[in-house]
């Protein structure tokens, strides 16, 4: 039921996909908005939409975790803890892809083999005939639903999406019809939430397509950058959305050009204008569509290259980006934006101007680095908890 606009308004939160730097940027970014905002629980909002790895944080939102909680969890944690969260579970191979794949082979091959001695097959049409052999995904996201499942079966959470006090809506994209599905929705919210974060997340040709219902599921991003519509639709007083990818501006001096990082560097941007204009055209129809609400867009600046150029594989780099998205929110809110500013104001939501003045605050605790002995340390400890998080992990998959 719609809240009173005067007294408490309707406030749902879009979250964007971008694989392991979108989540990464999105944790720093609510951190600083949580603690900035005063007048909004992102705990208790009306609503909730999440796509691929915007889904993670949706349904811990969803479920009661804070901001903060999910830093812990995903940024910080440490094995064991109940609520830890190792993103190196996204690491794991295919294996039974790789052998449902491989067991196909040797028959595809005969077959192939034989219509090339018969002359029929030429060798373009027997390399396609082989295609069904190729694994869909490299690496295997199934932990997604076994850990978030275990996360969310937690005294107080639930892994059911009708048990939730709030509206929670993953989208994801069916396969074989290119649709958009959102799970949690009516007639989709029988699916397990930690199914349907795994089946939202699954980018094509890095992890196969999720199976549910005898239906085979990919990426959310797939039709849309953000979808939220499925918000909007239901009506809203106030929508916040985060994207965590953007173009990089590499104009300024000094930066390095994006064809000076080869083949990788060109995907990347290509990949991200393609994402971000898409999700441009999409606000500028929200705005249009749906003018009795206010539509807050958080993003990272365009030309930053620290997140732009980050590995966001590794381990030890997770909490200074973690840090830097939430750093470079706090520096947007304090920029004076008045139309963001505006916008939150008629929901009765102010900025808290001394914490974000504030300049002791830190997402993580700061390492101190006195002298270049100490920073030649410091980096030479960072690989060694990589390597550290890696022996562990290759442990646990052997035991």
């Amino acid at each position: 039921m719609k809240a009173d606009k005067k007294t408490s308004p309707t406030i749902a939160l879009a979250l964007a996909g971008g694989g392991p730097l979108g989540a990464i940027y999105e944790v720093g970014a609510l951190c600083a908005l949580d603690e900035s905002l005063a007048g909004v629980d992102f705990t208790h909002l009306n609503h909730y939409v999440g796509v691929s790895a915007g889904g993670f944080i949706a349904a811990a939102l969803a479920n009661g975790m804070t901001p903060r909680q999910l830093c812990k969890a995903f940024i910080e944690g440490s094995p064991g803890t109940a609520d830890y969260f190792d993103p190196a579970w996204l690491m794991e191979p295919a294996y039974d892809e790789f052998v449902r794949r491989g067991i196909m082979l040797p028959g595809l091959l005969a077959s192939v083999g034989w219509g090339v001695l018969r002359g029929r097959t030429s060798a373009l049409r027997a390399l396609e005939r082989l295609a069904p052999a190729l694994p869909t995904g490299v690496f295997s996201n199934r932990q997604v639903d076994t850990q978030l499942a275990r996360l969310f079966n937690q005294a107080g959470r639930t892994n059911d999406f009708r048990k939730l006090r709030c509206q929670l809506t993953l989208v994801a994209t069916h396969l074989d019809s290119a649709e958009a599905v959102a799970f949690g929705s009516q007639g989709w919210d029988h699916v397990p939430i930690s199914k349907a974060v795994q089946a939202s997340s699954a980018l094509p040709g890095l992890f196969p397509p999720v199976a549910i219902d005898d239906e085979y599921y990919v990426d959310g991003a797939m039709k849309k950058t953000m979808h939220a519509s499925v918000a909007l639709e239901q009506g809203v007083d106030l929508l916040i959305c985060l994207n965590p990818l953007v173009p990089f501006d590499a104009t300024a001096p000094q930066i390095p050009r994006i064809v000076d990082g080869g083949l990788p560097a060109v995907m990347s941007q290509t990949f991200r204008a393609m994402i971000h204009s898409r999700m441009e055209l999409g606000m500028k129809h929200y705005a249009h569509a749906y003018p009795d609400t206010d539509i807050v867009l958080i993003e990272p600046d365009h030309r930053d290259p620290e997140l732009y150029l980050a590995n966001t594989f590794s381990y030890a780099q997770r909490r200074q980006l973690a840090e830097h998205a939430y750093q470079q929110t706090r520096q947007l809110l304090r920029a004076g934006d008045t139309s963001l500013t505006a916008s939150l104001q008629r929901h009765g939501i102010q900025l808290r101007h001394d914490v974000l003045n504030d300049s002791k605050r830190h997402l993580c605790a700061p390492r101190k680095l006195p002298s270049r002995l100490g920073q030649a340390l410091g980096t030479l400890q960072d690989v060694m908890d990589d390597l550290s998080h890696v022996v562990r992990h290759e442990t646990r998959l052997r035991h």
